[in-house]
């Protein structure tokens, strides 16, 4: 852990351009129109993905965690889904970030990069104030809501389907990559081996096989589940693991731009306090419908 949080406190600031002479500037040209609160909030809900674990391409049931991988992955067990929903294809852009919550904490801006810098708190505050301006715009269901992902979900998701350490393979280096080139994981993901003097948008590398983008790399992502060291207890039906308690760490999952190769597993997960922000922590969304505390969902 000491490596990883080392690195997230790294500030490093972008260059400052120089101006440009009154020679040098390009002919003026009109400026688009921003986008409003509800055009965001409409895009926003055209870019989920169903889900329908156990309908064609979904399988209902798939091994989560790796019995190679550190004690955090360990033991490997099954996780059955058997409610549908829908994840986003893209972690939260800014623009969207700064409609719904007044304010953009990224240090690296761009309307449709990654919003960055939000603890696990923000994320949840972000989920519960979206849900109420898509349901004031009839764009959800009284009866849906925007949450995290769980963390048995957000594998789930990142694998599509496959049971390799990658969701494209085993892989993520040919034979003649070295230091910390991984030429296999390139088309997929932002990390340290390809992410130097990138700002990217969303979507900018190649999906998943189940259309969804950056799973591995660009951003950390927050997902519902208080950390535990292992998976010793953990829910065999997919739900969020003890999501309700308040002030304990939490789940990451997926590497980021900061990260080697070998952090973009699809199994690996960090704990982080819930209050703490990074410019390599970022996030995306799930809409489902409400899940009652009786565990039934609202029909």
């Amino acid at each position: 852990m000491g490596r990883l949080f080392r690195a997230w406190i790294i500030a490093a600031l972008p260059l400052l351009a120089g101006a440009d002479t009154a020679d040098e500037r390009p002919p003026a040209t009109t400026k688009p129109a921003a986008e409003t609160r509800d055009q965001l909030l409409r895009r926003f809900v055209e870019e989920f993905v169903p889900i329908a674990p156990g309908r064609g391409k979904f399988p209902r049931t798939f091994v989560m965690g790796s019995k190679d991988g550190p004690a955090s992955e360990r033991q490997p067990h099954e996780a059955t889904l058997s409610h549908e929903f829908a994840i986003a294809k893209f972690e939260a852009p800014q623009k969207l970030y700064e409609a719904v919550m007044g304010s953009n904490p990224s240090v690296w801006g761009g309307p449709r990069n990654s919003v960055e810098m939000v603890s696990h708190q923000d994320a949840l505050r972000f989920c519960s104030r979206a849900t109420t301006f898509l349901r004031r715009a009839e764009l959800i269901s009284d009866d849906e809501e925007i949450r995290l992902p769980s963390e048995a979900e957000w594998e789930y998701c990142c694998r599509a389907g496959t049971t390799t350490a990658y969701s494209f393979g085993d892989e993520a280096r040919a034979a003649n990559d070295r230091a910390d080139r991984a030429s296999l994981l390139d088309p997929y993901a932002w990390h340290t081996g390809n992410a130097a003097g990138n700002d990217p948008p969303v979507g900018a590398l190649q999906p998943n096989a189940w259309g969804l983008y950056d799973m591995h790399g660009y951003l950390w992502e927050h997902v519902a589940d208080a950390w535990h060291p292992d998976y010793r207890g953990a829910p065999a039906d997919g739900s969020a693991w003890d999501a309700e308690q308040a002030h304990v760490p939490r789940v990451i999952r997926g590497g980021s731009w900061r990260d080697r190769y070998d952090l973009l597993r699809s199994t690996t997960r960090w704990s982080i306090p819930d209050h703490a922000r990074s410019d390599a922590i970022g996030f995306r969304c799930v809409r489902a419908k409400v899940i009652h505390p009786a565990g039934a969902a609202v029909e």
